[in-house]
């Protein structure tokens, strides 16, 4: 599989790369971000995997995430992929929304067309670019953790819960827990799935641990002052459910905090610092 470098800079002392490929999966060209720190020639070092929010690009978490001090000490590789297709002739929202098509994939693999020809933004982050990075980074296939924000902190979550035999750890920021019940989910579940919402519980984190899908635990920030907190997140449906499960969930309210990476940068090392606990060895 053929990848372009289209930046690279040097970063506590480890490497800020920025890489596109055409993807099989989206039939587009996908670009992504990998931090790969300092060391020794030889070593497979544990990987993080970063899934944004809506209107991102791998951009946002790079240029404002402040994780690379963090990595570079606990040595994890950081890998931040795009959030949907694109290019011409992708489909976006026909209203231009911001919450629906571009920059809005929810990670999922559409049925319905005419998404489905290229949103398969499921298989893409976790089938097509493990397989890429693990062919040209120097990862541990056997240490890989998630975390995301937003859609991305939904997208974490649902694929912990379907993969957990693959990630040691799984963590959010501000997630939409249970897309299937807010407005933003539901648009986006049934544009890309179609109106059979059996089909949504696949990409939906409480209704999956409600169909008895298990972790090992879940660390949860959201901001006390989001925005989106009452109407799109809803957070006490996640502790309700892990609750019922009993799946360990650390869900803490930052006082104060809104949805922005103002949020996300002030917390990351300290998701980064529980990830490389759960990562070492």
């Amino acid at each position: 599989m053929t990848l372009e470098t289209v930046s690279q800079n040097r970063s506590h002392e480890g490497v800020q790369s920025v890489c596109r490929h055409v993807s099989r999966e989206t039939r587009t060209a996908m670009t992504f971000s990998v931090f790969v720190p300092a060391h020794e020639a030889g070593a497979r070092l544990p990987v993080v995997w970063y899934l944004s929010g809506l209107t991102c690009t791998h951009a946002n978490v790079t240029e404002k995430g402040e994780f690379r001090r963090a990595c570079a000490e606990l040595g994890l590789v950081f890998v931040a992929p795009d959030t949907s297709p694109r290019g011409e002739g992708v489909p976006g929202d026909p209203a231009g929304a911001y919450d629906f098509g571009l920059g809005a994939g929810f990670y999922v693999d559409a049925t319905q067309p005419p998404f489905a020809d290229n949103y398969r933004m499921w298989s893409y982050v976790t089938d097509e670019l493990p397989e890429l990075i693990a062919g040209h980074f120097p990862v541990d296939a056997g240490r890989q953790s998630i975390l995301g924000h937003s859609m991305g902190g939904h997208g974490a979550l649902t694929v912990a819960l379907r993969f957990p035999g693959r990630y040691r750890a799984a963590s959010a920021f501000s997630p939409i827990v249970a897309p299937s019940q807010v407005p933003w989910g539901i648009k986006a579940l049934g544009g890309y799935l179609g109106e059979a919402r059996s089909a949504w519980r696949r990409h939906d984190a409480v209704a999956l641990i409600e169909d008895g899908a298990r972790f090992s635990g879940f660390l949860v920030d959201y901001g006390g002052a989001d925005q989106f907190l009452t109407e799109q997140l809803r957070p006490e449906l996640l502790q309700h459910a892990c609750t019922q499960a009993g799946i360990p969930l650390s869900l803490r309210c930052q006082a104060g905090y809104d949805h922005s990476y103002y949020f996300v940068s002030t917390f990351m090392e300290d998701h980064l610092r529980w990830h490389a606990a759960r990562l070492a060895g």
